[in-house]
């Protein structure tokens, strides 16, 4: 709730604004600014992407709003305990157990998945390689379409706002005939640039930052998943799987660990 919460914080506080400055609040409801505005906005954005990139919108929204801020270091915690649990047990047991869980396991990354797969059917180490960065880079691209749907709405809505208000100047330049009516036609014109660079601000490049937070911590955990297959593929131990998982992650691992320790 709280991407909802925030949206309705600004627009409460624009609305909030504008009234104490004396305005009213149905001076800001234009219909017609709004067909103008989001219609063009979705037009362009449908001129500028594919089919196949439109349709992935409906569930980047419900990553967004369904998503919960959770300590990065207990995600990345996670993944390395679990790959250095498999590096362990390989030590006691043979693969067999890798299959019952690859079987039984619906929770599975799909790259963690991937990876035990290519390890129990035996392929080789650059092969392997080969196959789960393929996999890895499709996700990275994958992730930056997403992000830039929503980035070029927030360039788009703007855009379409000084039209819209071009298009409302126009309209009054040629009435005018009536003097009386001159100031709220023109009010009524800026609204569409109102519209445009409110939306742009406060929906659709803000949903584009949370995008790009959730993609960075998702391609992170992909790429430990990544580097773990592989050492289970090279058979290196465990502590060699870990210092080399924690690599990844850097100093922020380490400055963690220690803070915990204190505690």
């Amino acid at each position: 709730m709280l991407e909802i919460l925030m949206l309705l914080i600004g627009l409460f506080a624009l609305g909030g604004g504008f009234v104490l400055e004396g305005g009213h609040l149905t001076a800001l409801f234009t219909p017609t600014a709004l067909m103008i505005v989001f219609g063009g906005t979705i037009g362009a954005v449908g001129l500028s992407f594919s089919l196949k990139e439109l349709k992935t919108i409906p569930k980047t929204l419900i990553k967004v709003f369904a998503f919960k801020k959770k300590n990065e270091f207990d995600i990345y915690e996670k993944t390395i305990a679990y790959y250095k649990e498999i590096s362990i047990k390989l030590r006691k047991e043979n693969f067999t157990f890798i299959e019952k869980e690859l079987e039984t396991n619906k929770e599975l990354d799909s790259m963690t998945r991937k990876g035990l797969q290519l390890f129990v059917d035996g392929f080789k180490e650059n092969v392997a390689k080969n196959i789960l960065e393929n996999y890895y880079y499709a996700e990275e691209e994958l992730a930056e379409n997403q992000a830039s749907i929503f980035e070029a709405a927030g360039g788009f809505g703007p855009t379409m706002g000084i039209i819209g208000t071009v298009m409302g100047l126009v309209h009054v330049l040629g009435n005018l005939d009536d003097p009386d009516t001159l100031g709220p036609k023109i009010a009524v014109a800026f609204v569409a640039t109102l519209y445009g660079v409110a939306s742009a601000n406060l929906l659709w490049l803000p949903i584009a930052s949370k995008i790009k937070l959730i993609n960075s911590i998702n391609l992170k955990n992909k790429q430990l998943c990544l580097e773990g297959s592989m050492c289970l593929i090279e058979s290196v131990n465990s502590y060699e799987l870990e210092e080399r998982l924690k690599s990844i992650i850097g100093d922020c691992y380490e400055t963690k660990k220690k803070t915990e320790e204190r505690k």
